[in-house]
């Protein structure tokens, strides 16, 4: 199985487009600690200020699904849910190479 990737979208309630950066940026802190996560990139939009977009590469889906279970990721799911309108995922990728990959 190759590496896997994901771009996502988080909608945001009105005005808590910061306060959901700062969660994520967060969980970048988390995945220092996760060999399997090869990037993590947390994006936003000057065109939608309620959207934050997450850009995560993987060493294999599997890995992925299995970060979701971790104790730090929990929490962090948690303390986003009340200020996120909207998830949606863009995109499952497979990377093919490219700078920093």
């Amino acid at each position: 199985m190759g590496e896997y990737s994901l771009f996502g979208k988080f909608t945001v309630k009105d005005g808590e487009r910061d306060a959901l950066v700062e969660i994520l940026l967060e969980a970048t802190q988390s995945m220092k600690n996760v060999e399997e996560c090869t990037h993590y990139h947390v994006h936003v939009s000057d065109d939608d200020p309620n959207a934050v977009y997450v850009y995560e590469v993987w060493k294999n889906a599997d890995a992925h699904q299995a970060s979701l279970a971790l104790e730090s990721t929990q929490i962090l799911i948690q303390r986003a849910k009340p200020i996120i309108a909207g998830i949606e995922r863009i995109s499952t990728l497979q990377p093919r190479g490219g700078k920093g990959l």
